[in-house]
């Protein structure tokens, strides 16, 4: 790779007549806190070909640029065709598809001689190369325009912020060891051939234009109005010139804006003084064209760019919008004069004298501007009409200064009045695409941002409170949040109402906020003040403040279930009701294990270790957070077959598959077993097979069921009746076998019961 050489501040003649620069940093220290600032540079290349339907420019290495348009002799002359070009970019060495340039711009309403017809400026980013075709319309006999050159324009680099940041290298270099490598010159610059004439048009408006020329030139220089360090001169606030007027207040806030000094403005290429409207009764709202993936920390540069095209390549006093926003939202002030006065720009064809102009960086013919930029625009147009006592969202009427027709075919008559939005577009009053076919259609949403009251406000969710249905509930302290799609850069503030009254305050970017709420059932709802002054109030929520914690009405209890009964767990049902005086939300299970159950839920089916005593803990919750725990131990217990005292004839049997590993069988008719415990839940558990018998099941003396013990499978350990109380007492029970003709066996493992 070759090393880059820095050159010094310098000029060549070429043998062409041109004269080209390089710029390039006095200091040794090759960081970027010691690099000269680089000026604003305005190239121009000539198209070549004498056909009236086609001029060219072959692909052509050129000094870097960023922004660049076709331009042409005389002001008032329309080039009936396309215009289109390709470029290079600087970071990737690629060139870009063929882009077309927007031709259909508006022309100054009293343009001076030198003014030079042009398209609109195209951002492409940093490039090194171009290539440029013009073709005639297909049908049209009007000649393409004399004069064709391609225009561009090299941002520079004239701010503290730009020389610090990664990538501010000056523009003009040599390679080590090229032919020029000890020259001052650089490799074939485009620049624009001309005299530099200062000329004066019209309409006043006065700047150092290139005089055209049809001729074909391969080197040239930047146009000699390029200064070397940007104007230190700040724009003039409430502090107009001796004959301007003075800047009214405003019944809206004023947004941040970046003055010219802050963008770079180079005040030296545009001497003249501003002119001025009586008032600002609508705002036209336009796009800049060129790509929509610069960054925002290009912005400056762009803006310079315009600048620079609107004054160096078209010959406008200053550049013609009145304000610029890029896609972030920052607002940068466009023509000089004041931003709080009413500059006359030069944006808007026939329209002028009565409005201010705001142009969006970017193309939005097929992309939608972003909220960013919406919302700024908005607080521009307020703020700016706000002086004037005008409704952002309301209508007026403009007295034409051109007979014409707009995009929409609508024809106006030069001295007549006409209707018109506050807040505009472009095409609404002259025959473009601009702001573009995305961009106009969220004009609406601009009004009413910019007009208020605020729009889409709704509370999101209540921190501190839970729904049951349509109804909240909680302690007390309570946590609003809210959306709103109007941006809370106009929003004033919000309000947190409870039944009607204010009772916190927010910021207009604050998206929640908290309060106590007394004891009761409340309306909770938020409002939002627009920057405006009007109001806007959410839909009311119910919000009931309590604090009475559940109820168990039944306190947790087991009993015993069927199923298989195992010598370290046997199955149970874990019983309860919970009530709340308001709403009951759920109960959780907190050990021996957890789980999560709904209001209704009053039963679950658990295992329980046997032997051993455990605790059920249990939590009812109430929507608004109270909540009660009752947590009750019980011990299931396992009565082996050998407790019992027996009647009739029984015989020991061994097998793994019983509990214990032993059981009682007997096929004697009226055979017995009775077992004694004092709990609140028994269980018989026993064998089951295809030749098992019945038995009958005897509860403190008395008859209590008829228990058949077949099965199609042989099964162990099985708790196949059960029986529970409502509390723990002494109880007795007894099997006695039925002797079931062909099948009179009956095998038991024993009795489980819960104490």
């Amino acid at each position: 790779m070759k090393r880059r050489v820095w050159l010094t501040l310098g000029a060549v003649v070429l043998g062409g007549g041109g004269v080209t620069y390089a710029v390039a940093s006095p200091s040794s220290d090759s960081g970027a806190t010691g690099r000269a600032k680089r000026p604003v540079k305005v190239y121009a290349l000539a198209l070549k070909g004498t056909a009236a339907d086609r001029q060219d420019l072959a692909r052509t290495d050129t000094s870097q640029f960023s922004m660049l348009g076709v331009s042409w002799t005389g002001a008032t002359t329309r080039l009936h065709g396309t215009a289109q070009v390709r470029t290079r970019s600087t970071a990737t060495g690629e060139w870009s598809a063929w882009r077309d340039l927007e031709l259909n711009v508006d022309p100054l309403e009293k343009p001076g001689r030198r003014v030079r017809g042009a398209s609109e400026p195209l951002w492409v980013g940093s490039s090194d190369g171009v290539q440029v075709q013009v073709v005639r319309k297909n049908g049209s006999t009007t000649a393409l325009p004399k004069g064709l050159e391609v225009n561009l324009v090299d941002p520079g680099v004239v701010t503290d912020a730009e020389a610090e940041a990664p990538g501010s290298e000056p523009a003009a270099f040599v390679a080590e060891g090229s032919p020029d490598a000890t020259s001052s010159s650089t490799p074939a610059d485009p620049a624009s051939p001309g005299d530099g004439t200062a000329v004066t048009p019209t309409d006043g408006q006065t700047a150092t234009s290139p005089a055209p020329t049809d001729t074909t030139t391969s080197t040239a220089a930047p146009t000699d109005s390029s200064s070397a360090s940007a104007s230190a001169s700040a724009s003039p606030s409430a502090s107009p010139s001796p004959t301007g007027p003075t800047a009214p207040p405003s019944t809206r806030p004023q947004p941040p804006i970046v003055d010219r000094a802050g963008w770079g403005a180079d005040e030296s290429i545009s001497p003249q003084a501003p002119e001025y409207n009586a008032d600002v009764k609508a705002v036209f709202v336009h796009h800049t064209d060129g790509a929509n993936d610069y960054s925002c920390t290009d912005s400056p540069s762009i803006v310079r760019s315009i600048y620079a095209y609107h004054v160096q390549v078209e010959g406008w006093k200053d550049i013609g919008y009145n304000f610029l926003v890029d896609k972030c939202g920052t607002i940068f002030e466009g023509r000089k004069g004041g931003v709080d006065l009413p500059v006359l720009g030069a944006h808007t064809y026939g329209w002028n004298r009565e409005s201010a102009g705001i142009a969006v960086l970017g193309d939005y013919t097929t992309t939608s501007a972003s909220n960013a930029a919406l919302a700024s625009i908005a607080r521009l147009a307020a703020w700016k009409l706000g002086q004037y006592g005008a409704d952002p969202a309301g209508t007026t009427q403009l007295t034409a200064g051109a007979t014409q027709k707009n995009y929409f075919s609508t024809g106006f008559t030069a001295g007549s009045a006409y209707t018109f939005q506050r807040i505009s577009g472009h095409r609404d009053g002259y025959n473009t695409q601009c702001p573009g076919n995305t961009l106009y259609p969220q004009l609406p949403t601009i009004r009413a941002w910019a007009a208020g009251p605020v729009q889409g406000l709704k509370i999101t969710s209540l921190g501190g409170a839970t729904a049951s249905g349509s109804t909240y509930y909680t302690k007390g302290a309570i946590t609003a949040h809210w959306t709103a799609t109007t941006p809370g850069s106009l929003i004033k503030s919000f309000q947190l109402l409870v039944d009607g009254k204010t009772v916190a305050t927010a910021s207009g970017t604050a998206t929640s906020v908290g309060a106590t709420l007394p004891l009761g059932s409340h309306t909770i709802a938020v409002r939002a003040v627009h920057q405006s002054g009007k109001t806007a109030t959410s839909s009311a929520l119910t919000v009931v403040a309590e604090t009475t914690a559940p109820t168990f009405t039944t306190t947790p209890r087991l009993s015993l279930r069927s199923g298989t009964v195992n010598t370290s767990a046997v199955p149970v049902t874990l019983g309860w009701k919970a009530t709340d005086d308001k709403a009951l939300q759920s109960v959780k299970l907190l050990s021996p294990t957890t789980a999560t159950f709904a209001p209704t839920t009053t039963s679950s089916s658990r295992t329980a270790t046997s032997g051993t005593a455990t605790t059920w803990s249990m939590r009812a919750y109430d929507y608004a957070g109270n909540y009660r725990t009752s947590s009750p131990a019980y011990t299931p217990a396992i009565l082996q077959e050998s407790s019992a005292t027996k009647t009739g004839s029984w015989t020991t049997r061994s097998s793994t598959s019983y509990l214990g590993g032993k059981s009682y069988s007997s096929g004697s008719k009226g055979a017995g077993l009775t077992w004694t415990f004092t709990g609140r839940s028994a269980a018989w558990v026993v064998s089951r097979a295809s030749t098992s018998g019945q038995a009958y099941v005897y509860v403190d003396g008395t008859k209590a069921a008829t228990v058949d013990l077949k099965s199609a499978t042989t099964l162990y350990r099985q708790a196949i009746w059960t029986k529970s109380w409502s509390s723990s007492a002494k109880h007795t029970i007894k099997v006695v076998v039925v002797g079931t003709s062909g099948r009179p066996t009956v095998t038991t493992d024993g009795l489980v019961y819960i104490k």
